[in-house]
């Protein structure tokens, strides 16, 4: 379907929308679906039998708003009245005032089962009015009862009752909040009378329930139907271009806004943000935000969330500041985005006052928010900081669980992770697919291996989930630690899909750490030819035939990435130091302090080499040059722990995020200076998360 054309010229670009061409059709009403051609059968709605009072009275239906009912204070009288109103049901103080009342209390079970007795006692002639119903649905709606509003629509089918474009409208709703898109298609369909607010209501629908094509259908169909297209309206079909992630209609869509004058609705401008920053485009997200007269707190959270989407950290954080000197209203989400933009950036400070301002402004319960804290403070060493969290809160998702259990494999604390997951399931949590991604790799971190393959193999038996890649790529990974590289290819070779990429370079990987020179060349070969190009495996090769004194092999690795347009770029490091980012590259001397790191990492040097250091060569592990493999004392990693060594107290953990998996000189090396110095050092690489303390790194030395 081609949905990338001019608004204003739909009439001849749209096959499914024939009918729109002669204007006087629209006067039909063709049901819904012999307009899409849905390949669906028919089915008479109950609804048909309903019918509009006003159109006998050859009056157009018009929407009023409903009078809100105060709620009465003292909804317990004495038993006296509370007898005569079950006395008197056909009175607006009977059963049914009582279903009122009950459901502006919001006590919409109680509701529910006093409509049970309108429901059995068949031989009380009640006249139950419109009031009462719409009652009805503002409870169904509240509980998303889909039972409820198979009671409620059936009471209505067998009284006969006449519905107005109003309660037709809520009926609609109804459905459509409670998930039941079928049978709400179908009732639009048969509305007699549609307004502003049906179409609004099956569009939005459709686009929260995913069927993004099918509103952008509907919406032209509305777009001949109606001029009276609002602000609503046009947020909503932006949501459904963000959701299909194509730029073009969202481009009309605004266009169209601007020349309605909407583009200064709160709600269309912070839409078109979030569908800017979804297709990519966030240079024109950024433009919608600066040109927004009111920078609302959802406004500022859409930017700073483009931002972050995009790998834009910095600009994400600076966003962020500015949101502050602007006396912006921050709320649970702001400080989730920020954590998680912090969690890139290794930023504790900042982290730390995100927590602090989400305490001090009330969101301390947040289940969204604590579960970003729990990530943060366990993959940056501070798991018993991520655990005091997730004692603290009041309720605890999957999601949350989750955290702390890749948190706890993170820390190569892999029976803790176990322990964990025990206890979930022990509370009731049903765990997903990556709450076994988590376990089974803090299990292979952890070097678990029964506890690793008893959980496997109760995934499908126990908890009816289907093992997938991910998960057979972390037992390839965990035989691989176990040097059972026949088993770790039998794995591979016989899973009931397709092996991937990361299983092929799982394999790959194993086979670097253990020399295997044969199955390492027939785990690349492998990869060769699969998905994106990824220099890291080409490198991991080079290392094989390199250890392997393969060298007309390796120059023909080097040969085919040249070939390919792949090089092998610098690595840097990047590091915090008091809520500062510092990035290092190799030998790099652009710093003021240049003099001061490369004489303190001169002692390092001299005192981790009386403990055994001996620099490695031979490995251009990951994706470094020649020039940085003849500079290894002066590696990225080396540089950015000197300077923060002598830029922190002795009591504060460094955070260094480095963009190539780290080589195995810096490894080792950084292990025996966290001994010497006492120091936790803790490094994100392209690979995983190392925490070195005591002279032992979380990953068991296999990454």
């Amino acid at each position: 379907m081609e949905i990338s054309l001019p608004l204003d010229q739909i009439q001849s670009s749209y096959r499914f929308a024939c009918s729109l061409v002669n204007p006087s059709l629209l006067k039909q009403k063709l049901p819904i679906s012999e307009v899409f051609s849905l390949s669906k059968k028919r089915c008479r709605s109950p609804f048909s039998r309903f019918r509009c009072s006003l159109l006998d009275q050859g009056l157009k239906p018009r929407p009023m708003p409903k009078p809100l009912r105060e709620p009465e204070k003292n909804f317990k009288k004495d038993s006296r009245l509370e007898e005569t109103r079950l006395d008197n049901p056909n009175s607006r103080s009977g059963i049914c005032g009582q279903i009122e009342k009950l459901v502006v209390c919001k006590r919409y079970n109680e509701a529910l089962e006093l409509f049970e007795i309108l429901e059995c006692e068949s031989d009380l002639e009640l006249d139950i009015n419109i009031d009462t119903y719409d009652a009805l649905v503002s409870a169904c709606i509240g509980l998303r009862s889909i039972r409820g509003v198979k009671r409620v629509v059936g009471h209505m089918h067998d009284s006969g009752v006449d519905l107005d474009v109003y309660m037709m409208n809520r009926v609609l709703l109804m459905h459509v909040k409670c998930g039941m898109m079928i049978d709400a298609r179908r009732l639009f369909e048969e509305m007699p009378e549609r307004n502003l607010i049906s179409w609004n209501t099956i569009i939005g629908g459709l686009v929260d329930s995913g069927d993004y094509v099918d509103a952008f259908r509907l919406f032209l169909m509305m777009w001949e139907d109606t001029s009276d297209i609002g602000s609503r309206t046009f947020a909503t079909m932006i949501r459904a271009s963000a959701g299909l992630e194509l730029i073009s209609p969202g481009q009309q869509l605004h266009s169209c806004a601007l020349k309605m004058g909407l583009s200064d609705d709160v709600f269309v401008s912070c839409t078109m943000i979030d569908m800017y920053s979804k297709c990519g485009n966030i240079d024109d997200a950024r433009c919608v935000f600066d040109m927004m007269r009111e920078k609302t707190t959802v406004g500022w959270n859409s930017i700073i969330a483009g931002y972050a989407l995009h790998g834009y950290s910095e600009e994400a954080l600076s966003m962020y500041h500015e949101m502050q000197d602007s006396g912006a209203k921050m709320d649970h989400f702001t400080y989730s985005i920020i954590v998680r933009v912090c969690t890139r950036l290794a930023s504790l400070e900042h982290a730390k006052q995100a927590h602090a301002g989400l305490v001090r402004n009330g969101f301390g319960s947040d289940t969204v928010a604590n579960t970003a804290l729990i990530d943060f403070y366990s993959k940056w060493g501070r798991i018993e900081d991520a655990r005091n969290v997730f004692d603290r809160m009041p309720h605890k998702n999957v999601v949350s669980w989750n955290a702390l259990i890749s948190g706890y494999g993170n820390h190569g604390r892999g029976a803790e992770a176990v322990e964990l997951f025990e206890r979930m399931v022990r509370e009731g949590m049903v765990p997903n697919h990556i709450t076994f991604l988590a376990v089974l790799s803090s299990c292979c971190y952890s070097g678990l291996s029964d506890y690793g393959w008893g959980i496997f193999q109760s995934m499908s038996r126990d908890y009816k989930v289907k093992p997938r890649a991910m998960h057979y790529t972390c037992m390839v990974e965990l035989l691989g630690r176990e040097g059972l590289l026949d088993e770790a290819f039998a794995l591979v070779r016989d899973a009931p899909f397709k092996p991937t990429v990361n299983m092929w370079a799982a394999l790959l990987t194993a086979c670097r750490v253990h020399k295997n020179f044969v199955l390492g060349k027939h785990a690349a070969e492998k990869l060769y030819g699969m998905g994106p190009e990824k220099l890291s495996n080409y490198i991991v090769l080079l290392n094989i035939y390199n250890s392997a004194g393969k060298l007309e092999e390796a120059a023909e690795v080097l040969r085919t990435l040249r070939r390919k347009g792949l090089r092998m770029v610098p690595a840097c490091t990047w590091i915090d130091i008091k809520k500062q980012q510092f990035v290092f590259f190799t030998g790099d001397k652009s710093h003021p302090e240049t003099k001061n790191i490369y004489d303190n990492l001169d002692d390092i040097m001299a005192k981790i080499s009386k403990r055994g250091y001996v620099a490695q060569g031979g490995n251009l592990l990951p994706d470094v040059d020649e020039r940085e493999e003849s500079m290894t004392l002066h590696h990225s990693e080396k540089l950015a722990v000197s300077f923060g060594l002598i830029s922190t107290p002795d009591s504060t953990p460094l955070q260094l995020v480095q963009s190539h998996r780290i080589c195995n000189d810096c490894h080792g090396a950084i292990k025996l200076i966290s001994m010497v110095y006492g120091k936790e050092i803790v490094v994100r690489d392209a690979s995983r998360f190392h925490r070195f303390k005591d002279g032992s790194c979380s990953c068991g030395d296999y990454w």
